[in-house]
């Protein structure tokens, strides 16, 4: 397997630490903040066992830093104030305007469930001190090793510096920004990160006939269900894994996010392990045969044949028809081993120019009964067949993501500058809903913001003393970007209730896990 990427260098600019790990702090709160991080608490989230889970997510404490709309209105008063009408919002900014992505971390980021999900406890633990944070600044700064207390403390710093996204790295054996000041800096590295996977359509260009580089349409992106549903079935059936979230990633692809103690744990060499598991796509977009497969089949191959035969009828051959030309007509004949059955083929689609590729497909079956090759080893064609459609529907990892411990990705709910697509999660509790994922209809930033803006005008609040009743709404909640972050803030309930089980159960179930 190739050498694993450096932590980050898939996406940020790429340029040696020296240079870029260390970026000036800015004075403010965030020059405090340095201060603030070598006293974060070491707590393990045990001391303060009577907290009810439930109300880690009751919103009727929320301090300022995290009210709703007209708090972080009142806040923007320079000149470069932000539009109030959804016209203005939608044809005058892009989503990477600085004000546009300020009102976005300031009024509908969700802070606080992005600390309950790395913290794994409602009481701060090493778990969020500890961890990595890398900003991409303006400029194409990329600013490694930040590390921040509470949740707080990171908002303020993302506010303050305003990058284009930020990403989340491995929790590591002290502050990532006291490294320097260790005495013996070698004790400086990671302990524990999620497992996480990565899987981009520009790895599909050799097979997505509709779209190419960064775009993409519905029809290709049923490349991207397929692989979810086969590598989230693999990570919880093959590998008993249960807290798995998939993000979309704003443009053309998905991450996937295991966030299990037992998957956090794990070393590299487990990491890669898992990883190797489920690479079955090799080569690149030039090579010849990328499936090579040993028999009997392994029977994670046997179930991912099974879910993908529907999308390779439908969502390849009669959506993208991969081999309606000549040129890729003749890779599906390299991947069959017999001769004379190929020749017989040719011979057939050149007599008929476009040919579906269904019609085509079919024709393999029918020229082979009909006796075209006298020699032909029906085993191996059936075979053959089988490694075509695990080519044309297998997920195409992005295997150096999954590999190393200290790897860093994109944030959850960050927002792409390229399409203004927030990052939401995918639900994936059934193949339904998988299925009816449009990344086409991802809430955008601006969108998101003109319809706070609609929903204000068009609800009158009631003064005090009017009998209103009820908390008063987050600006999340009056928009498309609701349903995203309750079901975030149900995954992440979920986690930290297992996280809480007796440590002696926890254990039991890390230690059943050999490679």
């Amino acid at each position: 397997m190739p050498h694993s990427v450096s932590p980050g260098s898939r996406s940020p600019p790429t340029t040696t630490e020296e240079t870029m790990a260390d970026v000036a702090v800015p004075t403010g709160d965030s020059q405090a903040t340095d201060v603030t991080m070598a006293e974060a608490p070491n707590g393990n989230g045990d001391e303060n066992k009577d907290v009810k889970l439930e109300d880690l997510f009751d919103d009727d404490d929320s301090d300022d830093e995290f009210s709703n709309t007209k708090r972080a209105q009142n806040k923007a008063s320079s000149p470069a104030a932000a539009p109030t009408s959804p016209i203005d919002v939608e044809t005058d900014f892009k989503a990477s305007d600085p004000e546009i992505m300020r009102m976005f971390y300031q009024r509908l980021f969700p802070w606080r469930y992005l600390f309950q999900w790395l913290n794994h406890s409602p009481t701060p633990t090493n778990d969020f001190s500890h961890r990595e944070f890398a900003l991409t600044l303006p400029g194409d700064i990329y600013s490694r090793y930040n590390s921040y207390a509470s949740a707080d403390l990171l908002r303020k710093d993302i506010l303050l510096k305003m990058p284009s996204r930020f990403e989340i790295g491995p929790v590591y054996t002290t502050n990532p920004r006291d490294r320097k000041t260790m005495r013996n800096q070698s004790a400086f590295k990671p302990l524990s990160k999620e497992l996480c996977f990565d899987i981009d359509l520009t790895d599909y260009d050799d097979i997505r006939t509709c779209c190419d580089k960064a775009n993409i349409c519905g029809r290709c992106w049923q490349f991207m269900t397929m692989a979810i549903k086969v590598v989230d079935a693999a990570l919880r059936e093959d590998f008993g894994f249960k807290h798995i979230m998939w993000v979309y990633s704003g443009r053309r692809g998905a991450h996937a996010w295991v966030c299990d103690k037992k998957a956090r744990s794990m070393d590299d060499q487990k990491r890669r392990a898992i990883a190797g598991y489920l690479e079955v796509i090799r080569g690149g977009a030039q090579s010849g045969k990328k499936v090579n497969i040993k028999r009997p089949l392994h029977p994670h191959l046997s179930r991912s044949l099974e879910l993908l035969a529907p999308h390779f009828q439908g969502d390849v051959l009669e959506s993208q028809d991969p081999w309606s030309t000549p040129e890729r007509a003749e890779h599906l004949l390299s991947l069959l081993p017999d001769r004379s059955l190929n020749d017989s083929l040719r011979r057939k689609w050149d007599s008929a120019p476009g040919r579906a590729s269904a019609a085509k497909w079919a024709d393999i079956d029918a020229l082979a009964k009909s006796g075209a090759s006298r020699n032909l080893d029906s085993r191996a064609l059936l075979e053959a067949k089988q490694d075509v459609v695990l080519e044309y529907t297998y997920p195409r990892l992005d295997i150096e993501v999954s590999k190393k411990l200290n790897h860093l990705l994109k944030s959850p709910f960050v927002v792409h500058p390229g399409t203004g697509r927030v990052c939401v999660p995918i639900d994936v509790s059934s193949p339904q809903k998988i299925e009816a994922f449009d990344p086409l209809a991802v809430p955008t930033v601006q969108g998101l913001l003109a319809e706070i803006d609609a929903w204000d005008g068009g609800h009158v609040k009631k003064e005090e003393g009017e009998g209103s009743a009820g908390k008063s709404l987050q600006d999340w909640e009056k928009t498309s970007l609701r349903p995203y972050i309750e079901f975030f803030r149900g995954f992440v309930l979920a986690l930290m209730k297992d996280e809480r089980v007796p440590k002696v159960k926890r254990e039991r179930e890390e230690g059943g896990m050999e490679f």
